[in-house]
């Protein structure tokens, strides 16, 4: 699958992840409205408000981007309806070819993390037979119970070719308070103190030798780096060489194209810039409010556009 991705980023010269992202306040009235009258303010009535709003923003960018990044929490808050919204958007996405990164955050002790492996990128067994549960194509993983609950998604991988985007340095203000701690070395690596995050890095390089494509130079172990933490991202790039880095942060958190460049290996490739509200509540935005609700999904095509140009203009820029 990383390889698909790869592929889709060099067709449309554009290294960016949609972020399915569906707040209500984000669902335009119409919509809103239209499913209400058919469910009424119920949860059920919410999911299919969230699934319609999801479906014209993919329509709209299907053709621009080669992934979307649907968070599952967002989902989840609706209940069993808003889980069965989760997977029709996943299903939908996958019908229009798009790579399907499920922003899930998993990660547990190993039996526990095996079931997440095989729920989100899996085949799980039901008697005789075996099925796929969520049928993400990637999964962002938590990495801060150690090996013992990333191992059981490595397995997952080397038998599905799927993929996972393990957290090393995350967007939010406060990742620091725990991902910036310096952390004694061992004699071994000359006992010099590290942060936390760079440790996190190297295990990810790591994990990646053993989940290795049979073709390509990345591997199905990816990262996530925050696009707010550009000093780190150029760090942690040289220390992950053949790691894909999945980067949040950009737009409505504070990134734009020029912090991105360090993240991109010389080939132009090894990052996916991800962008939620910037993009699906994008008529929400003063300089596309001329669409309004009705055109939520063309204002969102726009800001596409405008995200790509962005990081063309930076790497193209870079040296």
């Amino acid at each position: 699958m990383i390889n698909k991705l790869i592929s889709k980023i060099r067709k449309t010269n554009a290294p960016i992840v949609v972020g399915l992202d569906p707040m209500m306040k984000y669902v335009p009235e119409h919509i809103q409205k239209a499913a209400f009258s058919e469910f009424g303010e119920t949860l059920e009535g919410a999911a299919e408000a969230i699934w319609q709003f999801n479906r014209g923003i993919v329509d709209a960018v299907c053709d621009l981007v080669p992934a979307v990044k649907p968070q599952i929490a967002m989902y989840e808050q609706f209940g069993i309806p808003g889980l069965t919204a989760f997977k029709k958007t996943v299903e939908y996405c996958k019908q229009k070819d798009l790579v399907v990164i499920g922003d899930v955050k998993r990660g547990d002790i190993g039996s526990t993390s095996e079931a997440y492996a095989v729920g989100h990128l899996g085949k799980v067994q039901v008697g005789g037979r075996s099925y796929y549960g969520l049928d993400e194509d990637f999964a962002t993983v938590n990495p801060y119970l150690g090996s013992d609950g990333v191992k059981p998604f490595l397995k997952v991988c080397s038998e599905e070719k799927k993929g996972i985007f393990v957290l090393v340095k995350t967007s939010n203000p406060s990742s620091g308070e725990l991902q910036d701690r310096l952390v004694k070395g061992t004699a071994e690596e000359g006992g010099e103190d590290r942060p936390l995050y760079e440790i996190v890095g190297r295990q990810v390089a790591a994990w990646g030798e053993q989940c290795m494509p049979s073709e390509g130079s990345y591997s199905y172990v990816g990262a996530v780096v925050g696009a707010t933490y550009p000093e780190q991202g150029r760090i942690l790039r040289k220390l992950m060489p053949n790691t894909f880095i999945l980067v949040p942060g950009y737009g409505a958190q504070g990134g734009k194209g020029a912090d991105l460049v360090h993240f991109f290996n010389e080939d132009g490739l090894g990052a996916i810039i991800n962008s939620s509200r910037g993009i699906i509540a994008a008529y929400q935005q003063e300089q596309y409010s001329h669409f309004g609700g009705e055109g939520y999904a063309d204002a969102s095509r726009e800001a596409v556009l405008a995200m790509r140009e962005d990081i063309a203009a930076a790497l193209d820029g870079r040296g």
